[in-house]
């Protein structure tokens, strides 16, 4: 991915989508072709910064907390059921919503949180709260 955007939401959008690395336009046509070498023998090259970024998103409880308080308030029920062990269908009753919704739910709920899998998203949730 080649681009002008250095914020972590786009780095984390880039990645999702299949991005191979990372690399801002003002880069020199040197680290480019350096880039795209290091991607066809596996690597994935981005700048130290974004880099730094995506680290930092796996260690910090801080920036677990404020992706889940991000969240809507029906977001945060959610997940909290979800980090609870609870299946989809029993989620919906207890939330007074169909099947779909959960689901639907579940899926911005992953988007915001940058998770795949509802253990994912049930760690974030666990590694965000204080109490």
């Amino acid at each position: 991915m080649v681009t002008v955007y250095e914020d972590t939401e786009g780095i984390f959008k880039a990645l999702r989508a299949g991005a191979c690395g990372y690399l801002l336009k003002h880069c020199t046509p040197e680290e480019l072709v350096s880039a795209i070498r290091e991607v066809r023998h596996g690597g994935a090259p981005m700048s130290r910064e974004n880099a730094r970024k995506v680290i930092l998103s796996f260690q910090e409880p801080v920036a677990a907390t404020a992706e889940v308080e991000g969240l809507s308030p029906r977001e945060r029920e959610i997940l909290e059921l979800v980090a609870a062990g609870l299946p989809n269908k029993e989620i919906a009753t207890r939330a007074c919503l169909t099947d779909g919704a959960v689901r639907w739910h579940i899926r911005h709920v992953y988007y915001k949180l940058h998770v795949r899998s509802r253990t994912e998203a049930a760690l974030k949730f666990l590694t965000s709260r204080t109490d």
